[in-house]
């Protein structure tokens, strides 16, 4: 699939919840998470979910993350 040894861990999900997101558009707080793993996405990351929302979202919500669709290799293929 890609060009990396069995078992390399490329894909990733990540569930934030902060009051640092209250009044913040999804794409800031997207952009947040990016500038704190900035150091660990030049590692090779492929793909990266970021889940990201204040206590009071996630406390009204179901607490289920959905599952990420199965990789495609890239580019759409």
């Amino acid at each position: 699939m890609h060009n990396v040894p069995k078992g390399a861990e490329t894909h990733f999900k990540v569930v934030v919840v902060s009051e640092q997101f209250e009044g913040l558009a999804l794409l800031k707080r997207h952009r947040l998470v990016n500038d704190i793993l900035k150091e660990e996405l030049q590692n090779g990351v492929h793909a990266l979910s970021i889940v990201a929302k204040t206590p009071q979202q996630w406390e009204s919500s179901d607490k289920v993350v959905e599952s990420s669709p199965n990789c495609r290799g890239g580019f759409g293929k």
